[in-house]
């Protein structure tokens, strides 16, 4: 038999169960706010918030009601020989009890009270007050404002009712609760970065500046505690970059790492400021680093490039791989600092560093992406959507846009999984959309930078593609796994999103530079396998793609440089495809060879020479800033029109109505030989000798115009002697 001293089973949960029930009564029948605050008091002496179950916190919170509770809130007298404030206390407990459940947390009443909860955790203890009950209020303030936080509507209501300014503030006046302050600010900041600095700037920069003076002055383990808080506290937008206190901020930063980096650290300490470093790099550059001293700076540059060369081959030279998943931020921040890198590279006397500094920066690197290489041929099926996989083919399209030599054979070895990759991103976005938020993690770049690198990694492969289709070992590969099929479909794809999204902007956004590249790669395809072109069907959708896209590029001045590749790839393409349905005079071929007309013969006219009265072809103004870019372009497209004239009969017909044939001689009877650059001669004379070829009445118009003449005095010795036959 049981000892009578000894409880049976749940006696004590049923008795504690009467009490609250009779608590609750009271509240529930209470006639003044003297008999519910007796209640509440029993209340709380029953159940912490710990110990009750959601169903019984929703009870009392029913039971209690939110008149009195309001009541509590704002009264701050307390009766005679009762702590300060005690009324405050109690109704911010009781919140802080109710804040633990979900569906409560996004209650009108309890979002209601941010503004209470901000007050209190940014306050200073008031003369005169009970310790205890000023510190309880704030950390049940804290509760409530942390269950907030956990879900995205809370968020949203914290950030827009003020309270990122008062954990500022908070954190600032170093008041009770700070460091709670400062990791709900980095939490607010990693889901809302840019509404938390666009809304409470000044506040964020101070700050950031703080954190940043205690992470450079620091020499205990909270540096690098403050290295893992740095990198949520550095807005990943280049807008601040002039702001005087943030440059004060990077340069403590600068300060603080260079003594960590500089020193022998654990891995749990080197992690930390490999992210802070590959953020600041990849968003702010080389400038906070050199600002300092331009030559210790870019000896510092050196060492994070060699640490995060060496960090990614210790990582992915592991046949286990197991860093792959245990730490993929640290690797994508490397692989950010060995892309930065390849910049330091070109820029060699820029920074100070030395051709023998460089070629050791080269030699580190090409082992490091020969570890990424190793990966790529790890790599199985079920992890092609994998947010790594996706940053280290980002890293290394990179590298084969700046590097052509390194590595020449393994890329070749690579270049099918390379397209594959590609593939499957582009073939199934749908797939992807669960990369988003792991992109978001690994990206230095902001949530929708990141969502959209997520499904196209063909936007990073392409300058690699390009440089590698322009080779012939490469660009077999290339072809034989069908990559110029999907390269169609993509710059479909790619035109489609241009096409919808023109602004006036005057700047390329990212469909206007992937189009570009992708004419290059067409280009290379279309000098190199003329038999391709006119075999695969595909070449002739390209073209009518282009074809029927020019006019509309031609209507936008700053859009000049994508016509320019449209135009010189159309010529290119119809050179070879001339005797196709699609370029048989109809109305499509017909409009597109207009606008070719009208982008080479707007290139240049004559001016005046102030010195000697003389005249010169200059360049007009729209094509003047960028031709650097187009003039390559320019040159090719004239010799591919010249072309086109006796491959296509109706073309002849088409330049007469333009009136150019008449502008060339215009330009020619204006100036002197002298002052007209030889390769505008031989453009010219690539278009005037094949219409005086192959149309008669082109070439009496010559004639008229004195063409045997103007073919002696510039050069043009095929032109003379095509108009001086009979």
């Amino acid at each position: 038999m049981a000892s009578s001293l000894e409880k049976t089973p749940g006696t004590e949960d049923e008795a504690s169960n009467k009490t609250l029930e009779r608590c609750l009564e009271v509240l529930r029948n209470a006639k003044n706010d003297n008999e519910q605050f007796a209640a509440l008091l029993l209340v709380t002496k029953v159940v912490r918030a710990g110990e009750t179950d959601a169903e019984t916190r929703r009870r009392i919170f029913d039971a209690i009601g939110f008149s009195f509770l309001n009541r509590l809130l704002i009264t701050k007298e307390s009766p005679s020989g009762c702590p300060n404030q005690i009324f405050r206390a109690l109704g911010l407990t009781l919140f802080a009890c109710f804040s633990t459940n979900p569906e409560m947390v996004t209650h009108p009443q309890m979002l209601n009270k941010i503004p209470i909860f901000n007050e209190i955790v940014s306050s200073f203890v008031e003369s005169g007050a009970d310790i205890t009950t000023f510190t309880s209020m704030i950390d049940d303030s804290y509760q409530c404002l942390q269950a907030l936080s956990a879900c995205p509507e809370g968020q949203r209501h914290l950030v827009s009712q003020g309270t990122v300014s008062a954990l500022c503030l908070a954190y600032l006046n170093q008041c009770h609760g700070c460091e709670k302050a400062l990791w709900l600010l980095v939490h607010l900041l990693n889901a809302m970065e840019n509404v938390c600095w666009n809304t409470c700037k000044p506040d964020l920069l101070k700050v950031c500046n703080m954190l940043s003076e205690q992470f450079a002055a620091e020499e205990g383990h909270r540096k690098f505690e403050l290295c893992h808080i740095m990198q949520h506290f550095i807005p990943t937008t280049s807008l601040l970059k002039e702001n005087p206190t943030f440059n004060t901020c990077l340069k403590n930063c600068y300060t603080a790492l260079f003594n960590i980096l500089s020193s022998k650290l654990t891995i749990s300490q080197r992690d930390p400021a490999l992210k802070l470093a590959g953020l600041l790099l990849s968003v702010y550059g080389s400038d906070w680093i050199l600002a300092v001293n331009a030559e210790t700076g870019s000896k510092f540059l050196s060492l994070i490039v060699n640490l995060a060369c060496v960090e990614v081959r210790i990582c992915l030279e592991d046949p286990s791989l197991e860093a792959t998943w245990s730490k993929p931020d640290v690797i994508t921040s490397c692989y950010s600092i060995i892309e930065f890198g390849m910049m330091v590279c070109v820029l060699g006397d820029k920074i100070h560093l030395t051709e023998a500094g460089s070629r050791q920066l080269v030699k580190i690197m090409v082992e490091a992406f020969a570890a990424i290489i190793g990966y790529f041929k790890q790599v199985k099926e079920e992890q092609l959507r994998d947010p790594f996989l996706f940053a280290s083919v980002r890293v290394f399209g990179a590298w084969m846009a700046e590097e052509t030599f390194a590595l020449k054979q393994e890329i070749c070895d690579v270049l099918p999984f390379l397209i594959h990759c590609a593939q499957v991103l582009f073939e199934c976005p749908d797939r992807s959309d669960n990369m988003d938020s792991a992109m978001k993690g690994l990206s230095s770049t902001d949530g929708s930078e990141a969502k959209t690198c997520s499904k196209d990694a063909l936007r990073f492969l392409l300058p690699g593609f390009c440089h590698l289709s322009a080779e012939d070992a490469p660009r077999k590969i290339l072809i034989s796994h069908g990559f110029h099929v999907l390269l169609l479909r993509y710059f479909t794809q790619q035109w489609e999103v241009f096409n919808s999204c023109q602004n006036a902007s005057l700047l390329p956004d990212d469909s206007e530079m992937n189009l570009r590249t992708a004419c290059g790669i067409f280009l290379n395809l279309v000098v190199t396998e003329p038999a391709l072109i006119r075999h695969e069907e595909c070449f002739s959708s390209l073209l009518n793609l282009i074809m029927d896209s020019l006019q509309l590029l031609l209507c936008t001045p700053h859009r000049l440089i994508l016509a320019a590749n449209f135009t010189t790839l159309g010529l290119m393409m119809s050179r070879t495809l001339a005797d196709t349905p699609v370029l048989q005079g109809n109305s499509v071929s017909w409009k597109f060879f207009t606008e070719a007309i009208r982008f080479l013969s707007k290139a240049h006219e004559t001016q005046k020479e102030m010195s000697n009265q003389g005249t010169l072809i200059v360049l007009t103004e729209s094509y003047q800033e960028i031709w650097d870019q187009i003039s390559e372009l320019w040159l090719l497209g004239m010799q591919a029109f010249g072309s086109c004239i006796p491959l296509l009969p109706w073309l002849s017909q088409s330049i007469i109505e333009s009136d150019w044939l008449n502008n060339i001689f215009d330009l020619l009877t204006q100036t002197s030989p002298r002052t007209v650059d030889f390769d505008i001669i031989a453009a010219f004379q690539s278009i005037l000798s094949e219409l005086a070829k192959n149309n008669k009445s082109c070439k009496d118009f010559m004639l008229l115009k004195n063409g045997v003449e103007k073919a002696k005095l510039y050069g043009m010795s095929t032109l003379e002697q095509v108009l001086s036959e009979d």
